[in-house]
Parts: structure tokens; sequence; C-alpha cells
């Protein structure tokens, strides 16, 4: 099913370009514009390249898995997920295969982000180990954003409704977190939310880990409550699927 959902994806190249381009565009365009933000007093690093590339990764995660209630929006208008239902086909694997197919997507769109950072004088000092947490960790958090846009679709069965939650979180859930600016810097009470954002929960997981000297407590931690969160997310998404199947 998941190979399934690659060729499907396969047959729209602007979609892929897109997807490639856009946390590119990201990346350099606000690494040029806030690149002085490192001197202010107590940010913390030393370049802004360095801080952005986890920023934008964590970003594009989250950006591009909010969408995977489209895919499974299209498949019940279109009938297609009624007819597969006759079939053996695991159910979890019908409604999870998007999922996955998103969270290889952004495994394999961190490297990219991390190649070109690295290309445009990017550090890591947290070397290879670090520079994986990254990468696991972003392809957890899309899983979180993916299997609730999931039991998104199954529960509102509206693309408008979909795009509305989804233009309505994306940006409050980013700013509201380290991605662009030090938690230091922030708002008190900007911080106190940050702490109950499973988006600062990635990057506070992935900075933790690309330190010369990492803090492994930290990246268990956050870690460990966006792992619970991602099983939270599927069980849900599963749940709502349940609902949908005895409707039909």
């Amino acid at each position: 099913m998941t190979q399934r959902q690659f060729l499907a994806v396969a047959k729209q190249p602007a979609y892929v370009v897109i997807t490639l381009v856009q946390p590119v565009i990201w990346l350099f365009l606000f690494g040029g514009l806030f690149r002085r933000v490192v001197e202010l007093p107590g940010f913390g690093s030393a370049s802004y390249l360095d801080y952005l590339v986890p920023g934008v990764i964590v970003m594009s995660a989250v950006s591009a898995n909010m969408w995977a209630g489209m895919g499974t929006l299209e498949e019940i208008e279109r009938g297609t997920l009624n007819r597969f239902l006759i079939t053996p086909v695991h159910r979890s694997a019908l409604l999870n295969a998007n999922v996955l197919m998103q969270a290889l997507t952004t495994a394999f769109q961190s490297v990219v982000i991390i190649l070109l950072g690295w290309a445009g004088g990017a550090a890591y000092p947290g070397g290879a180990l670090g520079l994986l947490v990254l990468v696991v960790a972003a392809s957890v958090l899309g899983t979180v954003f993916g299997a609730f846009s999931n039991a998104l679709g199954m529960l509102v069965r509206q693309r408008e409704s979909i795009i509305g939650i989804n233009t309505f979180l994306l940006l409050p859930l980013t700013f509201l977190s380290s991605a662009f600016m030090a938690s230091t810097l922030m708002p008190h009470w900007m911080q106190v939310v940050a702490r109950f954002n499973p988006v600062n929960w990635a990057l506070e997981a992935c900075r933790s880990a690309m330190r010369a000297q990492p803090d492994w407590w930290s990246v268990l931690s956050h870690g460990g409550w966006l792992l619970l969160l991602a099983a939270a997310a599927v069980g849900l998404s599963l749940r709502t699927f349940r609902s949908y199947q005895r409707s039909v």
C-alpha cells in the first residue's frame, strides 16, 4: 500500500519538485533575513544557519504531513477506499500507508536540507549520530501530523475544513517553538506554550543531539513524549477509521 502511494506521487513531478524546492527557499530566505539575530545576547549560537537547519526540517515535516488527510478524503470521494475494504488488506495498512510514505519522504527531504545547509556553511558538531536523531525526530513528528490529518479527514470529510484547520495550526505551531528564535529570547508566555508544543519537543531533541556535547537526557525525554504522541495519533486515526467503516 505504501508503494502504491509512492507511485501516485511519482506521477506528479510538479509536487515532487515543489516538495524539494520549498524548504530550500525557507532555508536561505530565513537564513539571509535573520542571520544577524545571533548577535543578540543570549541567543547561544555562533551561526544562524547552524541553528536554522533543524527549524526548517521540522517546519517542512509539519507542513508536508498536515495534508495527508486530503489524500484520504480524495480516496473516500473516489470510492477507492471502499473498494479496498472488501480486500484482505489489513485495515491499518489502508489508513497508514500514506503516513508511512510521508514519513519516508520527510526523511529524504531532511537529508537534502542537511546537505544544502552543509554546502552553505552549516556545521554539525554532533556528527552522524546527531544528524540521525534529527532525521528520525522529523519523521516521527511527521507521523504525528500525518495520522492526525487522516483522523481529521475521516471526521470532517470536507476539503475546506481541512484546509482551514491546517492553515490555522501551521504558523502558530511553528512560531510558538524555537524553530527560528531561541526560546530564551521569547516572551515568557510563549516559552510556557512551547513546553507543551510537540514541534518544540522535536526541536529540543534534535538540537540537544547535535551539540558537541549532546544532552542525551533531553533527547530521550523529548523524543519519548514525541513517540507517545505519535502512537496516540495513529490510535486516534484508526479509531476514526473504524467509525467510517461502520458508516458505509
